[in-house]
Parts: structure tokens; C-alpha cells; sequence
């Protein structure tokens, strides 16, 4: 299901966990897409956002098994859109992980051990697109879960995603897969 409405509160979601960090912004007139599964859309949306995406791509991940969201990650760093990805430590499996797809793709992919699990759901598209929610990026997460899915346009809220992506980039080590 797709709803497409303006959030003037989505920052109260979307702000720093430690509310001595939070910013105070105001967001009026921010277009967003809600989407929810299982069968809601959700992976048809995170591909058609990358598939629009013209120059940059973060993705924050525990991981990633949508053979679909794959596709259009690769098909992106193909087109020469930059492409950078942070997984959680499971990906550093004894089995084939998304890790393992991205780094021997040529996309620089990142492994954040700092955390018991890296559970974040981000992609940043532009420096304005943020697709967040509880939506993982897997099959079943589009078929079998009950998921949702935000995707918000707005540069200013971007801007704290980036952030948080850096600060996790930052504690990551490189992984260039098995």
C-alpha cells in the first residue's frame, strides 16, 4: 500500500537516540511514501529510488538477501553513481554474504563489529532520499514479514543520516569479502 502525505513530526522518529544530540527542525511540505508488507510494495520502491539515484548511494544494513535491492545497488555503482555499504559482523560468515556480493562487486563495503548487532534499515539516495523503516532488505521481509517502509525527501533530514552514517563508517573496518 502506498500513501504519499506530508509528516510534520517525522523527526521525532528520525532524531539522534541520545536526546541531549536531538536538533530541533521543522519539516513542512516534506513529501514521503509509506509502504507495508508482506506484499505492500516495499521492495519495488527501494529499486525504484535506486534506480533514480544520480550520484550517491549509503546503505546501512545488518544485510541484505533481495536478490531485486542486490540488482539495483550493483546496476547503480555500474551507472558510476557512488556506492558505499555498512553491514553488520554477521556478514563475515563462513557462508556467501551480501558482504561478500558487494565487496567482489567493486563497491566499497564496510563491517561494523562496534555493536551487538548493527540493525540499521537506512539508504541514503543524493544527499536527499532517505529510505529507513523496519523493512529489511530481504525476500521475506517483502513476503512473509508485516514491515513498513519509509522513504522521506528532504535534504535537511538527510543531512543527520549522512552524519550518523559517517560516525558509523568511522568505527568500521574495510571488508573486501571471502
Amino acid at each position: 500500500m502506498k500513501i504519499n502525505f506530508i509528516f510534520s513530526l517525522l523527526i521525532l522518529a528520525c532524531l539522534p537516540a541520545n536526546v541531549a544530540d536531538a536538533k530541533d527542525l521543522t519539516l513542512n511540505n516534506v513529501p514521503a511514501q509509506v509502504y507495508f508488507s508482506p506484499n505492500g510494495g516495499c521492495t519495488e520502491a527501494v529499486v525504484a529510488a535506486l534506480n533514480h539515484a544520480n550520484s550517491e548511494v549509503l546503505v546501512q544494513a545488518y544485510s541484505f538477501t533481495s536478490k531485486d535491492i542486490a540488482k539495483a545497488i550493483v546496476e547503480a555503482h555500474r551507472r558510476g553513481v557512488h556506492v558505499e555499504i555498512i553491514l553488520d559482523k554477521s556478514n563475515r560468515s563462513k557462508k556467501y554474504s551480501a558482504g561478500d556480493f558487494t565487496a567482489h562487486t567493486g563497491i566499497p563495503t564496510y563491517i561494523d563489529s562496534a555493536h551487538a548487532i548493527a540493525h540499521n534499515k537506512i539508504i541514503i539516495i543524493d544527499k536527499k532520499t532517505v529510505i529507513t523503516g523496519s523493512f529489511n532488505f530481504t525476500k521475506a521481509a517483502e513476503n512473509s514479514n508485516a514491515e513498513n517502509l519509509l522513504i522521506i525527501s528532504s535534504m535537511d533530514l538527510a543531512k543527520y543520516f549522512i552524519q550518523n552514517w559517517e560516525v558509523h563508517k568511522g568505527h568500521s573496518q574495510a571488508y573486501m569479502g571471502r
